[in-house]
């Protein structure tokens, strides 16, 4: 026994400093990054490093994809003029991220019907002489320089609307009458007169925001099942009825078919990306945009990316969305609130989902749309409205429980400060759900 004890002292410090050496190698990667995880403000600053870096590239990319076509002699547009309205739209989008960030989501709840009614009127103007058309559709609303797609707000009112409805209808929400009624009536209303523009990436982007609302607040699941039956009948109807959405599918399913016809886009997208390989051609030096891929800067800029940046540009733009996706449901999960949480779980599957599709359609998963981009394609209407959503994700990471107690302590601290935000509300806990009955016709 003597003998064994000074043995077992000697190998004391050499297991602390295995131990942490340890701590210090690979393993301490994964502790830091969940000990910054669990900091009170961080999902906050995840959505605005997301948000940041989104606009950056989309400025870049702009850039890029626009130097080619945006020189025009006859009008005097110089090679940067689109770049400087992208420009611009980004700064209005900052105005707006701040407006979401710094309303009182309270507030934000009670104007939520002045929103959907306002939508819906903006949706009824833009088919009056009031509307501007172009490639036979009238969705636009053009004020000298600057145009506004209604669609886009309408997109935000019902979401905020919806959710309203559903928290305050939370107790009976048990009976299909009151689960479906307003909200169902109005989200047709609503895709009725945006089918009438016609816009069928509108529609879709609202069917969207009705399924989520429904998902959220804890709709039975044999639902969705019956809505997405319905959706897709909807579509195919759609389809069948204009001659130019048949000639999309139709290419969609036989595009070695049709090179120059409505499969041309579609093709000369993927021949970009195929261009791009691992690493990309560089920054700039992409062909397409030499008239090989119209509006490469608006719906087509993730074949840019691809072409120019390669298969490792594609791969960060799909984990930003990714993690836009983790980020916004982590916030969604973390809120007490009922109508924080399912606006926030709203708001991030269609940000996610208008990604999706965008990207699936470029890559040839998807007939292809008209889903921009969010904050990386060019539009000024689009821009504006997806910051405000992001501001909004950026509000209710500030009412995270942990959050708010942590603002209301310490203070708004030197970003808070500086952006002047009020300090949040304290969150009050959610009603529990009433024990499910069987549902009454």
């Amino acid at each position: 026994m003597v003998l064994d004890t000074p043995a077992r002292t000697s190998t004391a410090p050499a297991r602390r400093e295995s131990a942490k050496a340890a701590e210090s190698g690979p393993r301490a990667i994964p502790a830091a990054l969940t000990a910054w995880l669990s900091r009170p403000l961080a999902s906050f600053h995840l959505i605005l490093a997301l948000c940041g870096i989104l606009v950056l590239l989309g400025v870049i990319m702009v850039l890029s994809a626009s130097s080619v076509s945006s020189g025009n002699p006859a009008t005097g547009d110089g090679v940067y003029s689109q770049f400087l309205k992208q420009l611009m739209f980004v700064g209005f989008g900052a105005v707006t991220f701040w407006l979401g960030l710094r309303l009182p989501l309270r507030r934000l709840r009670r104007a939520a019907s002045s929103a959907m009614v306002a939508g819906l009127a903006g949706l009824v103007l833009v088919l009056t002489p009031l509307g501007a058309s172009a490639d036979g559709a009238q969705r636009w609303f053009v004020l000298g320089p600057f145009s506004l797609q209604p669609v886009e707000i309408a997109k935000v009112a019902l979401t905020l609307w919806g959710a309203h409805i559903l928290v305050t209808k939370a107790a009976v929400l048990h009976q299909w009458r009151h689960l479906l009624v307003p909200l169902v009536p109005a989200a047709l209303l609503t895709v009725a007169l945006v089918m009438a523009q016609p816009n069928l990436s509108g529609t879709i982007t609202l069917a969207v925001v009705v399924l989520a609302l429904l998902w959220f607040a804890g709709a039975p699941k044999r639902l969705f099942a019956v809505l997405l039956a319905g959706g897709l009948a909807g579509i195919l109807v759609l389809a069948l009825v204009a001659q130019y959405r048949l000639a999309r599918v139709l290419s969609f399913l036989s595009p070695d078919q049709d090179y120059s016809g409505a499969a041309y886009q579609a093709r000369q997208a993927q021949y970009a990306l195929a261009d791009g390989g691992l690493f990309g051609i560089g920054l700039g030096q992409g062909q397409s945009k030499w008239n090989y891929l119209p509006n490469v800067q608006n719906d087509f800029i993730f074949a840019l990316i691809g072409e120019e940046l390669g298969f490792v540009g594609c791969a960060v733009v799909l984990a930003l969305f990714a993690a836009v996706a983790v980020v916004g449901l982590r916030i969604a999960l973390r809120n007490r609130d009922p109508w924080i949480r399912i606006v926030t779980g709203t708001l991030t599957v269609l940000l996610t989902t208008q990604a999706a599709i965008n990207i699936g359609y470029v890559v040839g998963l998807l007939p292809v749309t008209g889903v921009t981009l969010p904050l990386v394609s060019y539009g000024g209407t689009s821009l504006v409205v997806t910051t405000l959503l992001f501001g909004i994700l950026a509000n209710a990471a500030r009412h995270e429980p942990e959050a708010a107690a942590a603002l209301r302590t310490l203070g708004p601290g030197r970003l808070g400060s500086l952006l002047r935000l009020p300090a949040p509300e304290l969150p009050r806990r959610a009603p529990a759900r009433p024990r499910r009955r069987p549902a009454r016709t």
